[in-house]
């Protein structure tokens, strides 16, 4: 059971990392340089057919392999992103909860459940524009009342070395060169 799962494990990490490897500027430059140095070698292989058949060989393996490795990622992230959500509907007040497993739904029950929320989209439309539901005045209330009842953060004090800062220390000036105050 334990060799199992630590096999699971392992391809489940180098499925990511591979994923992500691949998908770096680095693996770009790579890939693009074996093009360019294939491409070389055509005139010195008369561009043969065996020539061509190094590139259609080695781009076919690679392809057919990465399709699983990114596969694999792409499903633990929709995973991932579906529990993210789940946790949002499931902790919302007023949401529903029927909505937690809609993935499992058929594409026609899921049909159902968007013309509801296509209906209260609607409704409120006119109520209350986009613009004025989604306001930064809004945005400031939300935030202030989200942190309400936390604890405040408290920052360590900078230790002084007794030095005078050499940050901000120049004389301030009005923009023109000259060094009045304002």
């Amino acid at each position: 059971m334990v060799n199992k799962k630590s096999k699971k494990q392992f391809f489940e990490n180098f499925a990511s990392k591979a994923s992500k490897a691949v998908g770096s500027p680095y693996a770009f430059v790579t890939a693009l340089s074996l093009v360019i140095v294939w491409a070389i070698c055509g005139p010195f292989f008369d561009f043969s057919e065996t020539w061509q058949l190094v590139i259609n060989t080695g781009t076919t393996i690679i392809t057919f392999l990465m399709v699983f490795l990114i596969q694999k990622s792409q499903n633990k992230d929709s995973l991932a992103i579906q529990l993210k959500l789940n946790e949002l509907v499931a902790s919302g007040e007023k949401s529903s909860n029927r909505l937690v497993d809609i993935e499992s739904m058929t594409e026609e029950e899921m049909m159902i459940v968007q013309k509801y929320y296509q209906k209260l989209s609607e409704l409120s439309d006119k109520h209350e524009p986009l613009q004025t539901s989604h306001s930064i005045e809004e945005a400031n209330e939300t935030h202030n009342e989200k942190y309400k009842t936390a604890p405040k953060k408290t920052t360590p004090k900078k230790q002084t070395t007794g030095k005078p800062s050499t940050r901000n220390s120049a004389p301030k000036t009005s923009g023109r060169g000259n060094t009045k105050p304002k």
